[in-house]
């Protein structure tokens, strides 16, 4: 099978491109990706050559898109501008990215009747309130899309795409809006890998607001192996929750990576809260659980993390180049 994986060289999308390699030797993969700031060559340049090719470009090019689409058995997208404050700052790459990329891919699939996978986030259901006031709430694929910040308002324009070119169409697709992930190769601007490489590169780390926001963590090969397992075996038209059931309170991660660095309790600064800031993520996965017998395997937090921070630690060379930019961003706002 040859697979087309859109943000193949960012995050999320190229942890799944290495579990791709390593779990399942008949599959070949195209990446398509446009390499902006969270997009690395480097993310791939361990993988064979003739299992992974990288083609760089833009999702909206809809001549490279009908042409890769064209060769591939299925698509899987994870190409997004995908942070919170970045939209807040200048929402225009959002909209072409998440919602024209994929309306150029959704065109393409239709045209040569490719199956068709959408990574989508947690956060176009807007948020939940805080348990400390007696919610027991949880995101379902019924939840009602509340999506809170123009990146969220983007990825739920994505799906409800998608699920009119199922309807309409007949597109043999699916969605999977997924929770916080964690893992190597994020970029330093998230939250996690934020405050592990300020510690290192001996800045303090930063907590937003309170700290009393919760997110709902799960390790980033638990969420490429939900991914494959619905490409497989997902009910087309279905949307598909992924989470590991890991609500923690922002300032709790803070707690617990300081911890684990050898830092003390107090050793981070308070900065301005981010405008609009979702109370609170959690996702039921019963459906993913269900039917098609998923179990996230990383279940101890701790242990998630240090494995984290010793992947950060090693590879000071792929993220100390761009650090400083980062930070300097950040303060230009106050955070």
């Amino acid at each position: 099978m040859h697979l087309l994986v859109t943000g193949g060289a960012g995050f999320i999308g190229a942890n799944f491109v290495h579990d791709i390699v390593r779990e399942h030797p008949t599959t070949d993969v195209t990446v398509l990706d446009k390499l902006t700031y969270a997009g690395n060559r480097a993310n791939l340049a361990d993988l064979p050559a003739e299992r992974v090719r990288l083609v760089v470009g833009d999702i909206t090019d809809a001549g490279l898109v009908d042409r890769l689409v064209s060769q591939t058995d299925a698509v899987v997208h994870y190409a997004a501008e995908s942070h919170n404050d970045r939209s807040l700052h200048n929402p225009d790459p959002f909209v072409q990215t998440n919602i024209v990329g994929t309306y150029t891919l959704l065109q393409a699939c239709h045209k040569y009747n490719v199956r068709f996978h959408q990574i989508s986030t947690d956060e176009v259901y807007g948020d939940l309130p805080l348990r400390s006031t007696g919610s027991t709430a949880m995101f379902t694929s019924d939840s009602r899309y509340n999506p809170s910040s123009p990146y969220a308002a983007t990825k739920a324009s994505a799906d409800m795409l998608v699920r009119a070119w199922v309807r309409s169409f007949g597109l043999r697709a699916t969605i999977s809006n997924c929770s916080n992930n964690y893992g190597p190769y994020q970029y330093v601007e998230k939250f996690i890998p934020r405050q592990i490489t300020n510690i290192l590169s001996g800045r303090r780390p930063k907590l937003y607001g309170r700290g009393m926001n919760v997110r709902d963590w799960i390790h980033v090969s638990d969420h490429s192996r939900a991914v494959w397992e619905i490409l497989m075996h997902g009910e087309i038209g279905q949307t598909y929750l992924i989470g590991a059931n890991g609500e923690r309170r922002n300032r709790d991660v803070l707690a617990l990576i300081l911890k684990l660095m050898g830092q003390s309790a107090d050793a981070f600064d308070w900065v301005a809260d981010r405008a609009g800031h979702d109370r609170r993520y959690a996702i039921d996965a019963t459906r993913l659980r269900n039917e098609l017998g998923w179990q996230p395997e990383v279940t101890d937090f701790e242990a998630g993390l240090q494995q984290t921070i010793d992947w950060y630690r090693a590879h000071e060379s792929w993220w100390r180049p761009v650090k400083a930019q980062v930070e300097a961003g950040y303060r230009v706002h106050g955070q």
